[in-house]
């Protein structure tokens, strides 16, 4: 049966009839198996391969001769796979973990150790507003921290973290 809204759009009904003890018993309780989840092996979990993550940083290349030694941003776009296997939960990893450490770099200041926007940033009071890193700012070493930090927040069961940083639609570094 189809209804004709005010719109001419159509609408679809679906009556369920109610239930009945001679019906069949559910999908659910033919096809439920128990599976002890910690023995199927290695898996993956892809997080944003067609959807990424993104976030807005800022950052700059401090010895580089272009214009990337300015302060600029970027809405960089991150898809991560983790290769584990499943925790009782039934999953490898929470994704929120994830985003969580995704996170602690959106809406931030990415510079180098010794970068003079340091003193900058504190003596405006905007030092929670930076993240100091060992190398520079690149989506490259974007890449190799976001993948290390995560190593570090997931549990055992995770054995693989590959971290994809968009920072262009030229360029993504992968590690």
């Amino acid at each position: 049966m189809a209804v004709r809204t005010s719109e001419n759009k159509k609408a679809n009904i679906y009556i369920f009839t109610q239930y009945s003890p001679s019906m069949p018993r559910s999908i659910l309780n033919e096809y439920s198996t128990s599976v002890d989840l910690t023995e199927t092996g290695q898996r993956t979990l892809k997080i944003g391969e067609d959807n990424p993550i993104r976030i807005s940083s800022g950052h700059r290349i401090l010895h580089h001769e272009g214009k990337c030694s300015r302060p600029h941003g970027h809405n960089y776009e991150i898809s991560i796979k983790v290769t584990g296997t499943l925790t009782e939960e039934g999953w490898i990893v929470d994704k929120g973990v994830v985003t969580d450490v995704i996170d602690e770099w959106d809406h931030r200041f990415l510079v180098q150790r010794g970068d003079p926007l340091i003193e900058a940033f504190e003596d405006s009071g905007d030092r929670d507003a930076l993240v100091v890193l060992e190398d520079p700012p690149t989506a490259e070493v974007m890449s190799v921290l976001l993948e290390r930090r995560m190593l570090e927040a997931f549990s055992d069961n995770v054995s693989d973290v590959s971290v994809s940083v968009r920072e262009t639609g030229e360029l993504c570094a992968t590690y």
